[in-house]
């Protein structure tokens, strides 16, 4: 966000290692990317080519399809979401809790609501996924799915 600080909220949203450069129309759009790729060669950052998608429409951004039209919920990652298992060890749980903890803001009482989860990852407890930690587990997958998160 250093880096862009001058066009922040002009023609430029980052979001950690995401960038997007927008116009109101295409010659402004044009002329504000190449604002941000000289910016980009000043400081030495190197873009990946394969991630980089110019001009485009429509695309999705955070489980988001973004359009000129509206916002919608992608989903295929909904999909994904819903159908996720109940975690069977701590690598998968500790996975889970970091995926979910990034929405924490949108879901009511998240600490309250993922401690049982979160205790399997307490030094020395015993990983036991037991009823509590499957509701936990189910009420957060649920809160992932619906508006305004996903």
């Amino acid at each position: 966000m250093v880096i862009f600080t001058n066009y922040i909220d002009n023609f430029i949203e980052v979001f950690t290692d995401d960038f997007s450069v927008f116009g109101s129309s295409f010659d402004v759009c044009l002329a504000n990317l190449s604002i941000i790729l000289k910016r980009c060669e000043e400081v030495n950052l190197v873009l990946s080519y394969e991630k980089s998608h110019f001009m485009v429409q429509e695309g999705i951004v955070l489980g988001h399809k973004v359009s000129k039209k509206r916002i919608e919920v992608d989903k295929a990652k909904v999909h994904l979401i819903f159908n996720l298992p109940v975690p069977s060890f701590v690598k998968q749980v500790r996975s889970f809790l970091g995926h979910a903890g990034f929405y924490r803001r949108f879901i009511k009482n998240f600490s309250k609501v993922a401690r049982p989860l979160a205790n399997l990852l307490t030094k020395d407890a015993p990983f036991v996924i037991d009823e509590p930690c499957v509701k936990a587990f189910e009420k957060l997958r649920s809160s992932l799915v619906s508006a305004p998160i996903v």
